[in-house]
């Protein structure tokens, strides 16, 4: 990686702020299950007595502060409701969960067990959990940060019981008609006359005293109307009814409202009280649009401000869960990220972030969530991604400076994390364990015993970090980037003079604040690029501009006539972004 490029920024201090009238603000999504965890004696498939979890204290006022210094904003809490595990917590009140339906020892947080209640797992005393939820929610808000938690609507663990629901609620499924297999009213689908068949875990389990049963069946999460579902299914969960009537064509029953849309605004209500200030909605698309545009404003209303982020993957329905379901941003995964991630493997083609931008572009490019690793994803250091990461920087710069919406890190992406092994349940896949109990080496060489202050860092790390740290502060401090216009320089330039598809060039301006953004995605190979600028839309009184990178020592001045007519020859060296500011 040429190093070069983040020199201008080294000694800047990013101190974020809530700006009202933008939207580019830095989510970081915490594992909590893994983030403060300290264990390096990982073994396979291990316990929570062999292999810890990371606790809520573990997320003190010093990794709070180090998160804000980085440039963060928002923090992602992943994984806080209770949800299924291997681990017995019965002496505390809580049912055990047949591990026949638990993926891995730890378990899916998006097999939620119980809606009012968090994971005991990361409660140093089991008892007092809630508080200590709280207590870290009181700790983020003090640093000036805001809290975002899962909601996960579309699905339940299958031994849903929840022993902390407030009085009056009843559990999910408590009052269904079983006999039929659907009913507007239902919490759940049901197979009548059909018992489950849990399919056979791809790891051993640890015996259970009783085996399991289910009459009768009930569907899956993965809206499979099966009483076999497969080891590749989400066997764990059973999928919840918003009134539709999938047998019968999605037919749907909205009115009178369903039972699960009335539990389900609660349950919303029910963690913003406790000062959760945004909610990331678990496959949002599998739950009917309807029922957001019903819920949200409901939320809203008692909660002004309140945060709605949709995991949807669906280009279509963009608009749809944007206007009428109310969301506030939705995932980008199919469009940029998919994009970015084959030009970052080495097979992709630069022009395609010219259509991602047109596809995004209007009304709802600035409520797009960029991100190039979560809990589902790859990380860009492993063999199955792009192995090697310092190939994040220059894409995760493109995803920062396109549009105007929000970013996305995923914890340990600013150190490289690179899972090599088998931690368990998710095998060497190149993801960060979702279901087992693990400790993250780099990650805790920045945690360094919970202080947070990177003392164990390599070299690399260390500059890895600060690389990451540099496009947080120039996004956050730069006006132009946050809320100002977009021109793409990709269809004004000529064939023979653009000859490369691995580089992009863009500009972004807001009155006199005019930057010209260019981007090398090729891995290996140092491209010379002439670039023009389009007439009659950057400001200039002059027939003169001066063009002063922020990545390099280049200053220069030509003529607006050259750099409209000919344009601008550039040396860019591999694996780069280059900032030149305009004026």
């Amino acid at each position: 990686m040429n190093r070069v490029i983040f020199t201008f920024f080294c000694c800047m201090t990013v101190i974020p702020t809530f700006a009202q009238d933008t939207d580019k603000w830095i989510v970081y999504q915490v594992y909590t299950r893994l983030f403060g965890n300290l264990s390096t004696q990982n073994q396979w498939n291990g316990s929570l007595l062999q292999n810890g979890s990371g606790k809520f204290q573990d997320i003190n006022p010093a990794a709070l502060q180090s998160l804000k210094k980085f440039g963060v904003t928002h923090v992602w809490y992943t994984g806080i409701i209770e949800h299924a595990t291997q681990t017995d917590y019965s002496a505390f009140g809580i049912s055990k969960d047949h591990p026949s339906l638990v993926k891995g020892k730890g378990g899916s947080p998006y097999a939620i067990k119980d809606y009012y209640d968090v994971d005991p797992d990361l409660a140093i005393s089991v008892p007092n959990r809630m508080r200590e939820f709280q207590d870290l929610v009181d700790r983020t808000h003090a640093e000036g940060l805001k809290v975002v938690i899962d909601f996960v609507p579309n699905h339940v663990a299958r031994q849903y019981q929840s022993d902390m629901k407030p009085v009056g609620v009843q559990d999910f499924g408590q009052s269904d008609q079983k006999d039929l297999s659907f009913h507007p009213q239902n919490n759940f689908y049901y197979l009548p006359g059909q018992s489950l068949t849990p399919p056979s875990p791809p790891i051993p389990v640890e015996p259970f005293e009783t085996v399991y049963t289910e009459t009768p069946a009930m569907a899956t999460g993965n809206d499979v109307f099966s009483a076999t579902p497969s080891v590749n299914d989400w066997y764990e969960a059973v999928k919840l009814n918003y009134g539709v009537d999938y047998v019968a064509g999605r037919k749907t029953h909205f009115d009178p409202i369903p039972d699960t849309w009335q539990k389900m605004v609660h349950i919303l209500q029910y963690w913003a009280e406790k000062g959760v200030d945004g909610f990331r909605c678990d496959m949002a698309e599998m739950v009917p649009v309807e029922f957001w545009a019903w819920a949200i404003p409901q939320v809203k209303a008692a909660f002004p401000g309140t945060l709605f982020i949709a995991e949807i993957y669906n280009p279509k329905a963009y608009l749809l869960y944007l206007e009428q379901g109310q969301f506030d941003y939705l995932y980008d995964k199919v469009g940029l990220y998919d994009a970015l991630r084959r030009l970052m493997e080495g097979h992709g083609n630069a022009h395609d972030i010219t259509k991602v931008w047109q596809d995004e572009s209007g009304d709802f490019g600035h409520r797009m969530l960029r991100f190039l690793e979560n809990h589902d994803e790859q990380r860009i250091a492993s063999r199955q991604f792009a192995g090697d990461p310092w190939r994040g920087i220059p894409a995760m710069f493109l995803s920062a400076t396109l549009h105007g919406g929000p970013l996305m890190y995923y914890f340990g992406q600013e150190f490289g994390v690179n899972p090599t092994v088998s931690e368990g349940f998710s095998g060497e896949d190149g993801r960060t364990t979702m279901f087992d109990y693990w400790g993250v080496p780099e990650f805790q060489k920045w945690v360094n015993q919970h202080r947070y202050d990177g003392g164990q860092l390599t070299a690399d790390q260390k500059a890895l970090y600060q690389a990451y740290q540099q496009i947080n502060s120039f996004v956050l401090r730069s006006p132009a980037i946050q809320k100002g216009y977009f021109y793409d320089l990709q269809y004004l330039q000529s064939p023979e003079k653009y000859r490369h598809d691995r580089v992009y060039s863009y500009l972004r301006y807001l009155g006199d604040e005019q930057y010209w953004l260019i981007v090398n995605f090729s891995a290996t190979e140092s491209l010379t690029q002439t670039i023009r600028l389009p007439q009659n839309v950057l400001q200039h009184q002059g027939p003169t501009a001066q063009i002063t990178s922020l990545t390099s020592d280049l200053v220069q001045t030509q003529s607006w006539e050259k750099l409209t007519q000919e344009g601008l020859t550039l040396q860019l060296p591999p694996n780069t972004y280059h900032i030149l500011q305009i004026r």
